[in-house]
């Protein structure tokens, strides 16, 4: 309990930051409908983000290393804040996707000071307890973002200015704690053919958790309008999707860990081959199939990005496993760039079914792929253990290695 209070403050900090970004995506959804926007504007929103979420994820670390820790943070909180309060001030498409740059920069900026503190401050005998606690904290966070999508008004200007002051309220931890500052690490080398010269299924492992994940977090809210579930259903029907990923943890990292990777990740994605068509074929059995579908739906989606980076960190060797992190969170960012405004455009020609139509052409993609792996080349019978990854810097994998080495 001591070590955990000694974190305290970066915890916090994640709790508020979650609970600021995560609520702003569905929001930003059900009020750009709301003041007339068109289903692909919205989806342009999404994508919005996750540009600036990568361009974050390269720029934090540089900045971190100019200015320091602390200041790093503040600069990134004060992005996000002034993205959010000028929602309501100039009501345009294109103006709310340049502020919606500015709230993924935050969140790229503010993970990476925090995690690159985190680091610095743990050691190998605590490292367990606090990524297990950090691991939590974010999920549960997550969980609650989506929540908020419920007790939020769209285009109002209060709402907004609530998830501004979470925004803000997240700097007042690391202000405040009078732990010293720790010394800054190097910036990891973008390499992204690193990861496809290790693992090119891990690659399209990544970019299809980025499809399935961004086109529902950003979009789903559309889906949700759009088959006749009020906002707070819509916010159970966000939660239940990520609970749904979080139930997921336990026993797929134990396959992972028994069985041939690449047979998990084929196998997965054919069961999200099928939650998908079964979410579509519910999208008129009630609320509470919707719900559950949605739960399905996460619980089959979400693991594969941590079952691809697994994979691709058996190729790995230790001095590589920092890179070849940063590599996949490369190529997640790109597919999650593009799948918002691809599955918004689709929902617009076909009907909402196609945002999981969508997921289950990448999914059956994935499938194929991976079945042709199989025929290029063995797998690696001395394998790193299964870890649930974070999708939130580049500079995640300096947390994460260490558990990596553990056979």
């Amino acid at each position: 309990m001591r070590l955990m209070i000694s974190f305290a403050s970066l915890l916090l900090s994640v709790i508020l930051l979650q609970l600021s970004s995560g609520g702003v995506g569905p929001l930003d959804a059900v009020s750009g409908l709301t003041v007339g926007f068109s289903r692909a504007e919205v989806g342009m929103l999404g994508s919005a983000h996750f540009l600036g979420f990568f361009i974050g994820c390269w720029w934090a670390p540089r900045l971190m290393g100019s200015v320091g820790h602390s200041r790093g943070f503040s600069v990134f909180t004060a992005m996000g804040a002034i993205g959010l309060l000028a929602h309501m001030l100039w009501i345009n498409p294109y103006a709310w996707a340049v502020m919606r740059i500015a709230t993924g920069l935050c969140i790229a900026g503010c993970y990476t000071v925090i995690e690159a503190w985190l680091n610095a401050k743990i050691t190998n005998d605590t490292r367990g307890r606090v990524m297990g606690g950090y691991r939590i904290v974010d999920m549960g966070a997550s969980l609650g973002a989506q929540l908020l999508i419920g007790v939020l008004e769209p285009a109002q200007y209060v709402s907004y200015n609530i998830l501004a002051i979470l925004c803000c309220a997240a700097i007042l931890p690391l202000a405040m704690t009078r732990n010293a500052q720790p010394e800054t690490p190097a910036a990891p080398r973008l390499k992204p053919e690193l990861a496809w010269s290790m693992s090119p299924l891990a690659v399209g492992g990544v970019i299809v958790a980025a499809l399935s994940s961004a086109s529902f977090r950003m979009v789903g809210p559309v889906y949700g309008q759009e088959v006749g579930l009020q906002l707070d259903q819509i916010a159970f029907f966000l939660a239940s999707f990520v609970l749904g990923g979080a139930l997921a943890q336990l026993p797929l990292g134990w396959l992972a860990d028994k069985y041939d990777r690449r047979w998990v990740l084929i196998w997965l994605s054919a069961a999200a081959v099928l939650s998908s068509g079964i979410t579509i074929a519910a999208s008129d059995a009630g609320t509470l199939g919707v719900m559950l579908t949605a739960g399905f739906f996460g619980f089959t989606t979400f693991p594969i990005f941590s079952v691809s980076a697994a994979h691709a960190n058996d190729f790995a060797t230790s001095e590589q496993r920092v890179e070849l992190s940063a590599a996949l969170m490369f190529w997640y960012a790109l597919g999650a760039i593009a799948s918002p405004y691809v599955s918004s455009k689709l929902i617009t020609a076909f009907g909402p079914g196609a945002l999981f139509a969508f997921v289950a052409a990448g999914h059956l993609g994935l499938i194929v792929f991976g079945l042709a792996r199989m025929r290029a080349r063995p797998t690696v019978e001395d394998r790193t253990p299964y870890l649930y990854s974070p999708r939130t810097s580049f500079t995640v994998g300096r947390l994460m290695g260490r558990f990596r080495d553990r056979k």
